[in-house]
């Protein structure tokens, strides 16, 4: 993707990173939407091109998504829709293929939450070997007389039980729609988005007020260097915080507000 597109994957990424970080949406089912409205999209050209069509109102193109989707699919995934299609992109196709980057991402996140990631990432990996190596395999899944159903099966018999469930789903979609791509390219990108996601940390971050866009990078920049790893900042304002930041890193807590050091002295006077 180029120019505005590349921007507006970028918005949508974060926009799903909040939604599931900070609630508890079901990330599968939200990959299965994600997924129905890319194929959908896919299909009906002349509607993908009116939901990116630049000389259309963004709130109007939410608009008639919701009306098209609404009922069908979650009001999260709805929003997540609604959002795509506000933003501006460099060519219709690209929004497909951000739909369909989003549902890889909520299944690669639901192994996350799941604590399967790393086997997932594994999998791919290692599943990608075996298709460059086995002729007869990959000729039977990318046969295009093959139905979807037959090809999905196969990979039941081959990956069920044997992989994790999210290894599972991911080779399935991209078998039964690759939409144009060769299975190995297809298998590579998992592969890489998964490693994506596996360094991924985020740090749910609390403050009195709304921090600067160069806090928020010093604040990254500091936590990365700290933990090693590519950090997601989860932004909170919290007044009652009353000075300063308090930062969670899965069960560690960094705490550097005022009312912290309020309390902390308070306990040290009563001691």
């Amino acid at each position: 993707m180029n120019g505005a597109s590349r921007e507006a994957l970028a918005a949508a990424r974060e926009r799903l990173d909040a939604l599931t970080d900070a609630t508890s949406v079901d990330a599968a089912k939200l990959a299965d939407e994600l997924a129905a409205v890319t194929a959908l999209l896919d299909r009906e050209v002349s509607l993908r091109r009116v939901l990116t069509d630049p000389a259309q109102a963004g709130e109007a193109k939410a608009e008639l998504a919701q009306r098209l989707l609404g009922g069908q699919i979650s009001g999260e995934t709805a929003d997540l829709v609604s959002g795509l299609v506000r933003s501006r992109w460099s060519q219709s196709r690209d929004l497909v293929d951000a739909l369909e980057d989003l549902a890889n991402i909520a299944d690669l996140t639901a192994a996350q939450q799941a604590g399967t990631l790393d086997d997932v990432e594994d999998e791919l990996f290692r599943f990608g070997r075996i298709i460059s190596s086995n002729t007869e395999l990959r000729a039977a899944l990318t046969n295009r007389k093959a139905s979807t159903s037959a090809k999905a099966e196969l990979l039941r018999s081959l990956l069920g039980g044997r992989a994790a469930r999210g290894t599972e789903r991911l080779v399935t979609r991209l078998v039964t729609a690759p939409r144009g791509r060769s299975l190995e390219a297809g298998l590579e990108s998992l592969s890489k988005l998964a490693a994506e996601r596996r360094d991924r940390v985020v740090a749910v971050v609390t403050s009195a007020v709304p921090l600067s866009d160069g806090q928020k990078q010093r604040l990254g920049a500091s936590l990365a260097k700290l933990y090693g790893r590519t950090m997601h900042l989860n932004l909170d304002v919290d007044p009652e915080v009353l000075g300063g930041i308090r930062v969670q890193v899965g069960d560690e807590v960094i705490n550097g507000s005022l009312a912290d050091r309020i309390d902390d002295a308070a306990r040290r006077m009563a001691s």
